[in-house]
């Protein structure tokens, strides 16, 4: 009887917590997402808790009069944006093909918890991939054994390494990646790969700790100067204007905290993906200027060695499972909603995004 008590009182205390969590964090219930909501499936807020004590903030997605269990895809990315954008289209499209998806915002970002905002760690934001993994897996309506996951951007590293540190994740999308550690420790194109370059920055970030920890650097340059490289355009055309901007996107505003990715800059997400034995398919524009992650990444997975990887490892037990997918004709942000033929989001979409790919993918991995 006490056991029974007890018990009723955990669950009842589970659901109170569930309802102070939402109203914590003050979840929006209007549709505000940069796309239209499809008509093919069906969308709910929700939330969950990482193992570090945090609650993340997420869009559900279920295809509409689909019965039985489903397979199921969590999806995060670009770096510094919200569910609200890229992510939630990808987890949208995908459920209209018939999976059970979940877009999220990472820890101390969007309407997810965490204090100082828009700050990031290796280890808490691939924790945030595979808690995702949890709440799926509970779902009455998701197959446990077949779940995947979509990281876009900076959110493709991170994607890889859960991949590499959860089994139950069957099939990976990095879709346009940025390897977050490399680019914070290397600058781009390793073009600060060198010992003093990383002194001097550990320096600056080691006084900001003391002046201003909460100082942020700012979102994507405003107003744009005439002679920003094409992929800083690239990146206006998407989150400073109609075609992509949002109130919660650090991107679109004020950008992440100075001292933010000091741990990405001493560490490096990548070391096992040679190991993974899962499907991964790592998908980049022909014309993005961060391709050279996206096949550097792969040709380690697959090899266990690569341009700009300091160390060598086996080639891959299972390499006929891994995918490099090139684009013609993509940059960047074409990756993020499929681009379209004029800048502010204007003219023609291109549909750089292979959905059908995509769909064929998860279909074959998750089964």
């Amino acid at each position: 009887m006490l056991a029974a008590v007890a018990l009723a009182a955990c669950n009842s205390n589970k659901q109170t917590t569930d309802k102070d969590m939402e109203q914590t964090l003050n979840l929006t219930q209007e549709w505000d997402k940069v796309f239209p909501l499809s008509e093919k499936v069906n969308h709910k807020k929700v939330t969950f808790e990482t193992q570090y004590g945090l609650t993340l903030a997420a869009d559900l997605y279920t295809p509409k009069n689909a019965e039985g269990k489903l397979p199921a895809i969590a999806v995060s990315g670009p770096f510094g944006a919200t569910k609200e954008q890229s992510s939630g289209l990808y987890a949208m499209r995908m459920a209209e093909r018939g999976f059970v998806t979940l877009a999220f915002d990472p820890s101390y970002t969007g309407e997810s918890s965490g204090e100082p905002r828009r700050t990031a760690s290796p280890d808490i934001n691939t924790e945030d991939f595979m808690a995702a993994v949890d709440y799926l897996s509970k779902q009455d309506n998701v197959d446990a054994e077949k779940i995947g996951i979509i990281g876009i951007c900076g959110w493709g590293g991170i994607a890889l390494n859960a991949a590499a540190a959860d089994t139950r994740i069957k099939a990976t999308v990095a879709s346009t990646m940025y390897d977050m550690t490399r680019v914070s420790g290397n600058g781009y194109y390793d073009s600060e790969d060198k010992d003093e370059s990383r002194h001097t920055a550990r320096e600056a970030l080691s006084k900001q700790r003391l002046t201003d920890p909460k100082a942020m650097a700012g979102g994507v340059i405003d107003p744009l100067p005439d002679d920003a490289p094409q992929f800083v355009k690239d990146y206006y055309d998407y989150y400073k204007t109609e075609r992509g901007y949002h109130a919660r996107s650090g991107n679109s505003n004020d950008g992440w905290r100075v001292i933010g990715t000091q741990a990405y800059a001493n560490s490096r997400f990548l070391y096992y993906i040679n190991e993974i034995r899962s499907a991964v398919l790592v998908m980049h524009g022909e014309k993005a200027h961060s391709r050279y992650f996206g096949e550097a990444a792969y040709k380690y997975m697959v090899e266990g060695k690569a341009e700009g990887y300091n160390i060598v490892g086996k080639p891959n037990l299972v390499p006929e499972n891994k995918q490099l997918l090139i684009i013609p004709g993509a940059s960047h942000c074409d990756l993020y909603d499929g681009g379209y033929t004029e800048l502010v989001g204007k003219g023609e979409p291109k549909n750089m995004i292979p959905w059908d790919k995509l769909d064929a993918f998860f279909k074959d991995n998750l089964k």
